[in-house]
């Protein structure tokens, strides 16, 4: 898919400045108004005080969307990291959170220094969109509970085993707060889901979410409805507050180690995942993903100092972004103006808005995560092994913790190579013949040499035609297929001849996952 983002000029040239500040600046606007909802939403589903997610959306959008890599894509607080945040305050206290961020804010600087951008674009997508699918379920039965004005329990089982009780506790011939809160709740969920399928082409830009939560705080203030509303500081100063004496001392704690690590690994797969599929949208500057990395480091590492939540980069406003015409990462810097502008100056009407309108938010946010879709091209294209990857993790997010479901569908990605263990040798040769560049690859196509494929064809040069001979290929993944598809897709849109021989089985794969 193209869009009228497609240009060649580089980010932060000042003619590419001058030329599209216009539609950067509308663009700006249409995220800003996707982003609101999205911060304060996130952040009660994180267990955090809704301004948390406020400051996240600050930082992304001005420090990291300066220096990002991939100038296009918007970063905040993200839902993919909702619930190992509500986990970990949940057992530790948000106080702690601060320094755990620190860390793994430093451990993605490091990792973008040491250029391991193409490390993290290995993991199995399998493994991602199982993750992300699990977090997506414990998000919906989470917010479940905010939907009757209650808190959500400390775990997904628990969660789930109390949906039927507060079902059966409305009294709708008694009508009282939490009745009132549940049809709040229905009336964003229903705006949204009906504005995503009436919207007009005019309109097209205008976020469900916003919409819904309009709704229902424009209902609960005209009726003077008693129900629960959110909480924000009359001063954005004090969101911005720096950690408590001696708590870095904290961080000799084995168990806060193992959570920054977590952290780290899981916001930079997410953004690096939503990096490429922002890549996907435009024919623009591609995403530099060591310097995405850096970006997303420093990023944390402040939202660590000031005790925010941690962020990555978020597909949803990212998508919104490219489709509302922006053209450099000035609207990414600008939405997060526009943020610091609204909590500076407005924090009164923030306070108008239910908790349950955030709540059913993040019901559809969830449920839009949860792609049964992905598991079924999986299985169709590559059998039974990368769809009993993405259920393994999915039921073991849900059923115990995220980093349990990562570890144990890393693992089972690993028994993937056990076919190929005597030969996994893997080779990328080029060479030119006349004026196309050919790329040679040679034994076993895994994840395991993925980043050495992916940085050997993002250096091919534009507009030359390409031939990728997988002749000397004896076995490819569905890690590896997947990605050089995309490639292959993506060159061809951009209109450059790309040439691909093999033998059948492995040409079968990459049309199939086409």
């Amino acid at each position: 898919m193209t869009s009228a983002a497609a240009t060649t000029i580089a980010p932060g040239e000042p003619s590419g400045f001058s030329r599209y500040f216009v539609r950067d600046f509308t663009a700006s606007i249409v995220v800003f108004l996707v982003a609101m909802p999205l911060c304060m939403g996130i952040a009660i589903a994180s267990g955090v005080p809704p301004e948390k997610g406020l400051v996240t959306g600050i930082i992304g959008g001005i420090v990291v969307g300066l220096l990002a890599g991939s100038p296009l894509q918007v970063s905040g607080p993200a839902a993919g990291l909702a619930v190992i945040v509500f986990e970990f305050v949940r057992d530790n206290g948000l106080s702690a959170l601060g320094p755990v961020l620190v860390l793994a804010g430093a451990l993605q600087v490091i990792a973008g220094i040491a250029r391991m951008g193409g490390v993290f674009r290995a993991i199995s997508p399998a493994v991602v969109h199982g993750m992300l699918a699990g977090i997506g379920a414990l998000i919906v039965i989470g917010q479940f509970h905010i939907l009757f004005d209650a808190k959500p329990l400390s775990s997904g089982i628990d969660n789930m085993a109390m949906m039927p009780t507060r079902l059966l506790s409305l009294t709708p011939f008694d009508i009282g707060t939490t009745e009132l809160a549940l049809m709040l709740g229905l009336l964003t969920i229903g705006t949204m889901i009906v504005w995503e399928k009436v919207k007009p082409a005019s309109l097209g830009l205008l976020p469900g979410a916003l919409l819904g939560v309009l709704a229902a705080t424009g209902v609960a203030w005209a009726f003077g409805l008693n129900v629960a509303r959110i909480a924000v500081p009359d001063s954005i100063a004090a969101a911005f507050a720096l950690p408590e004496a001696g708590i870095f001392s904290t961080l000799t704690q084995g168990s806060m180690i193992v959570s920054a690590i977590a952290i780290a690994f899981i916001a930079s797969a997410e953004t690096l995942l939503s990096a490429a599929a922002v890549d996907r949208m435009h024919d623009g500057v591609r995403t530099d993903y060591n310097k995405e990395l850096r970006a997303q480091g420093v990023g944390n590492l402040l939202c660590g100092v000031f005790n925010a939540l941690p962020m990555t980069g978020v597909i949803v406003r990212s998508s919104a972004n490219v489709q509302a015409g922006a053209m450099t990462r000035t609207s990414a810097v600008l939405h997060g103006a526009w943020i610091l502008g609204f909590v500076a100056l407005l924090p009164f009407v923030l306070r108008q808005v239910p908790m349950a309108a955030l709540g059913g938010v993040l019901v559809v946010t969830g449920w839009k995560l949860i792609s049964l879709k992905h598991v079924q091209h999986l299985y169709k294209v590559y059998g039974y092994m990368p769809a009993l990857i993405w259920t393994a993790t999915f039921v073991l997010v849900v059923t115990t913790d995220l980093l349990t479901g990562v570890l144990v569908g890393l693992a089972l990605s690993a028994l993937e190579l056990l076919p190929f263990a005597r030969n996994l040798k893997f080779r990328v040769g080029e060479s030119s013949v006349g004026d196309t560049v050919k790329l040679e690859l040679e034994g076993a196509a895994t994840f395991i040499g993925l980043a050495r494929l992916t940085n050997a064809l993002e250096q091919l040069p534009q507009g030359k035609a390409v031939h990728v001979d997988l002749e000397r290929v004896h076995a490819i993944d569905h890690t590896t297929s997947e990605m050089l598809t995309e490639w292959l897709s993506r060159r061809r849109m951009r209109g450059n001849a790309v040439k691909v021989t093999g033998p059948a089985a492995i040409l079968k794969s990459l049309a199939h996952a086409a």
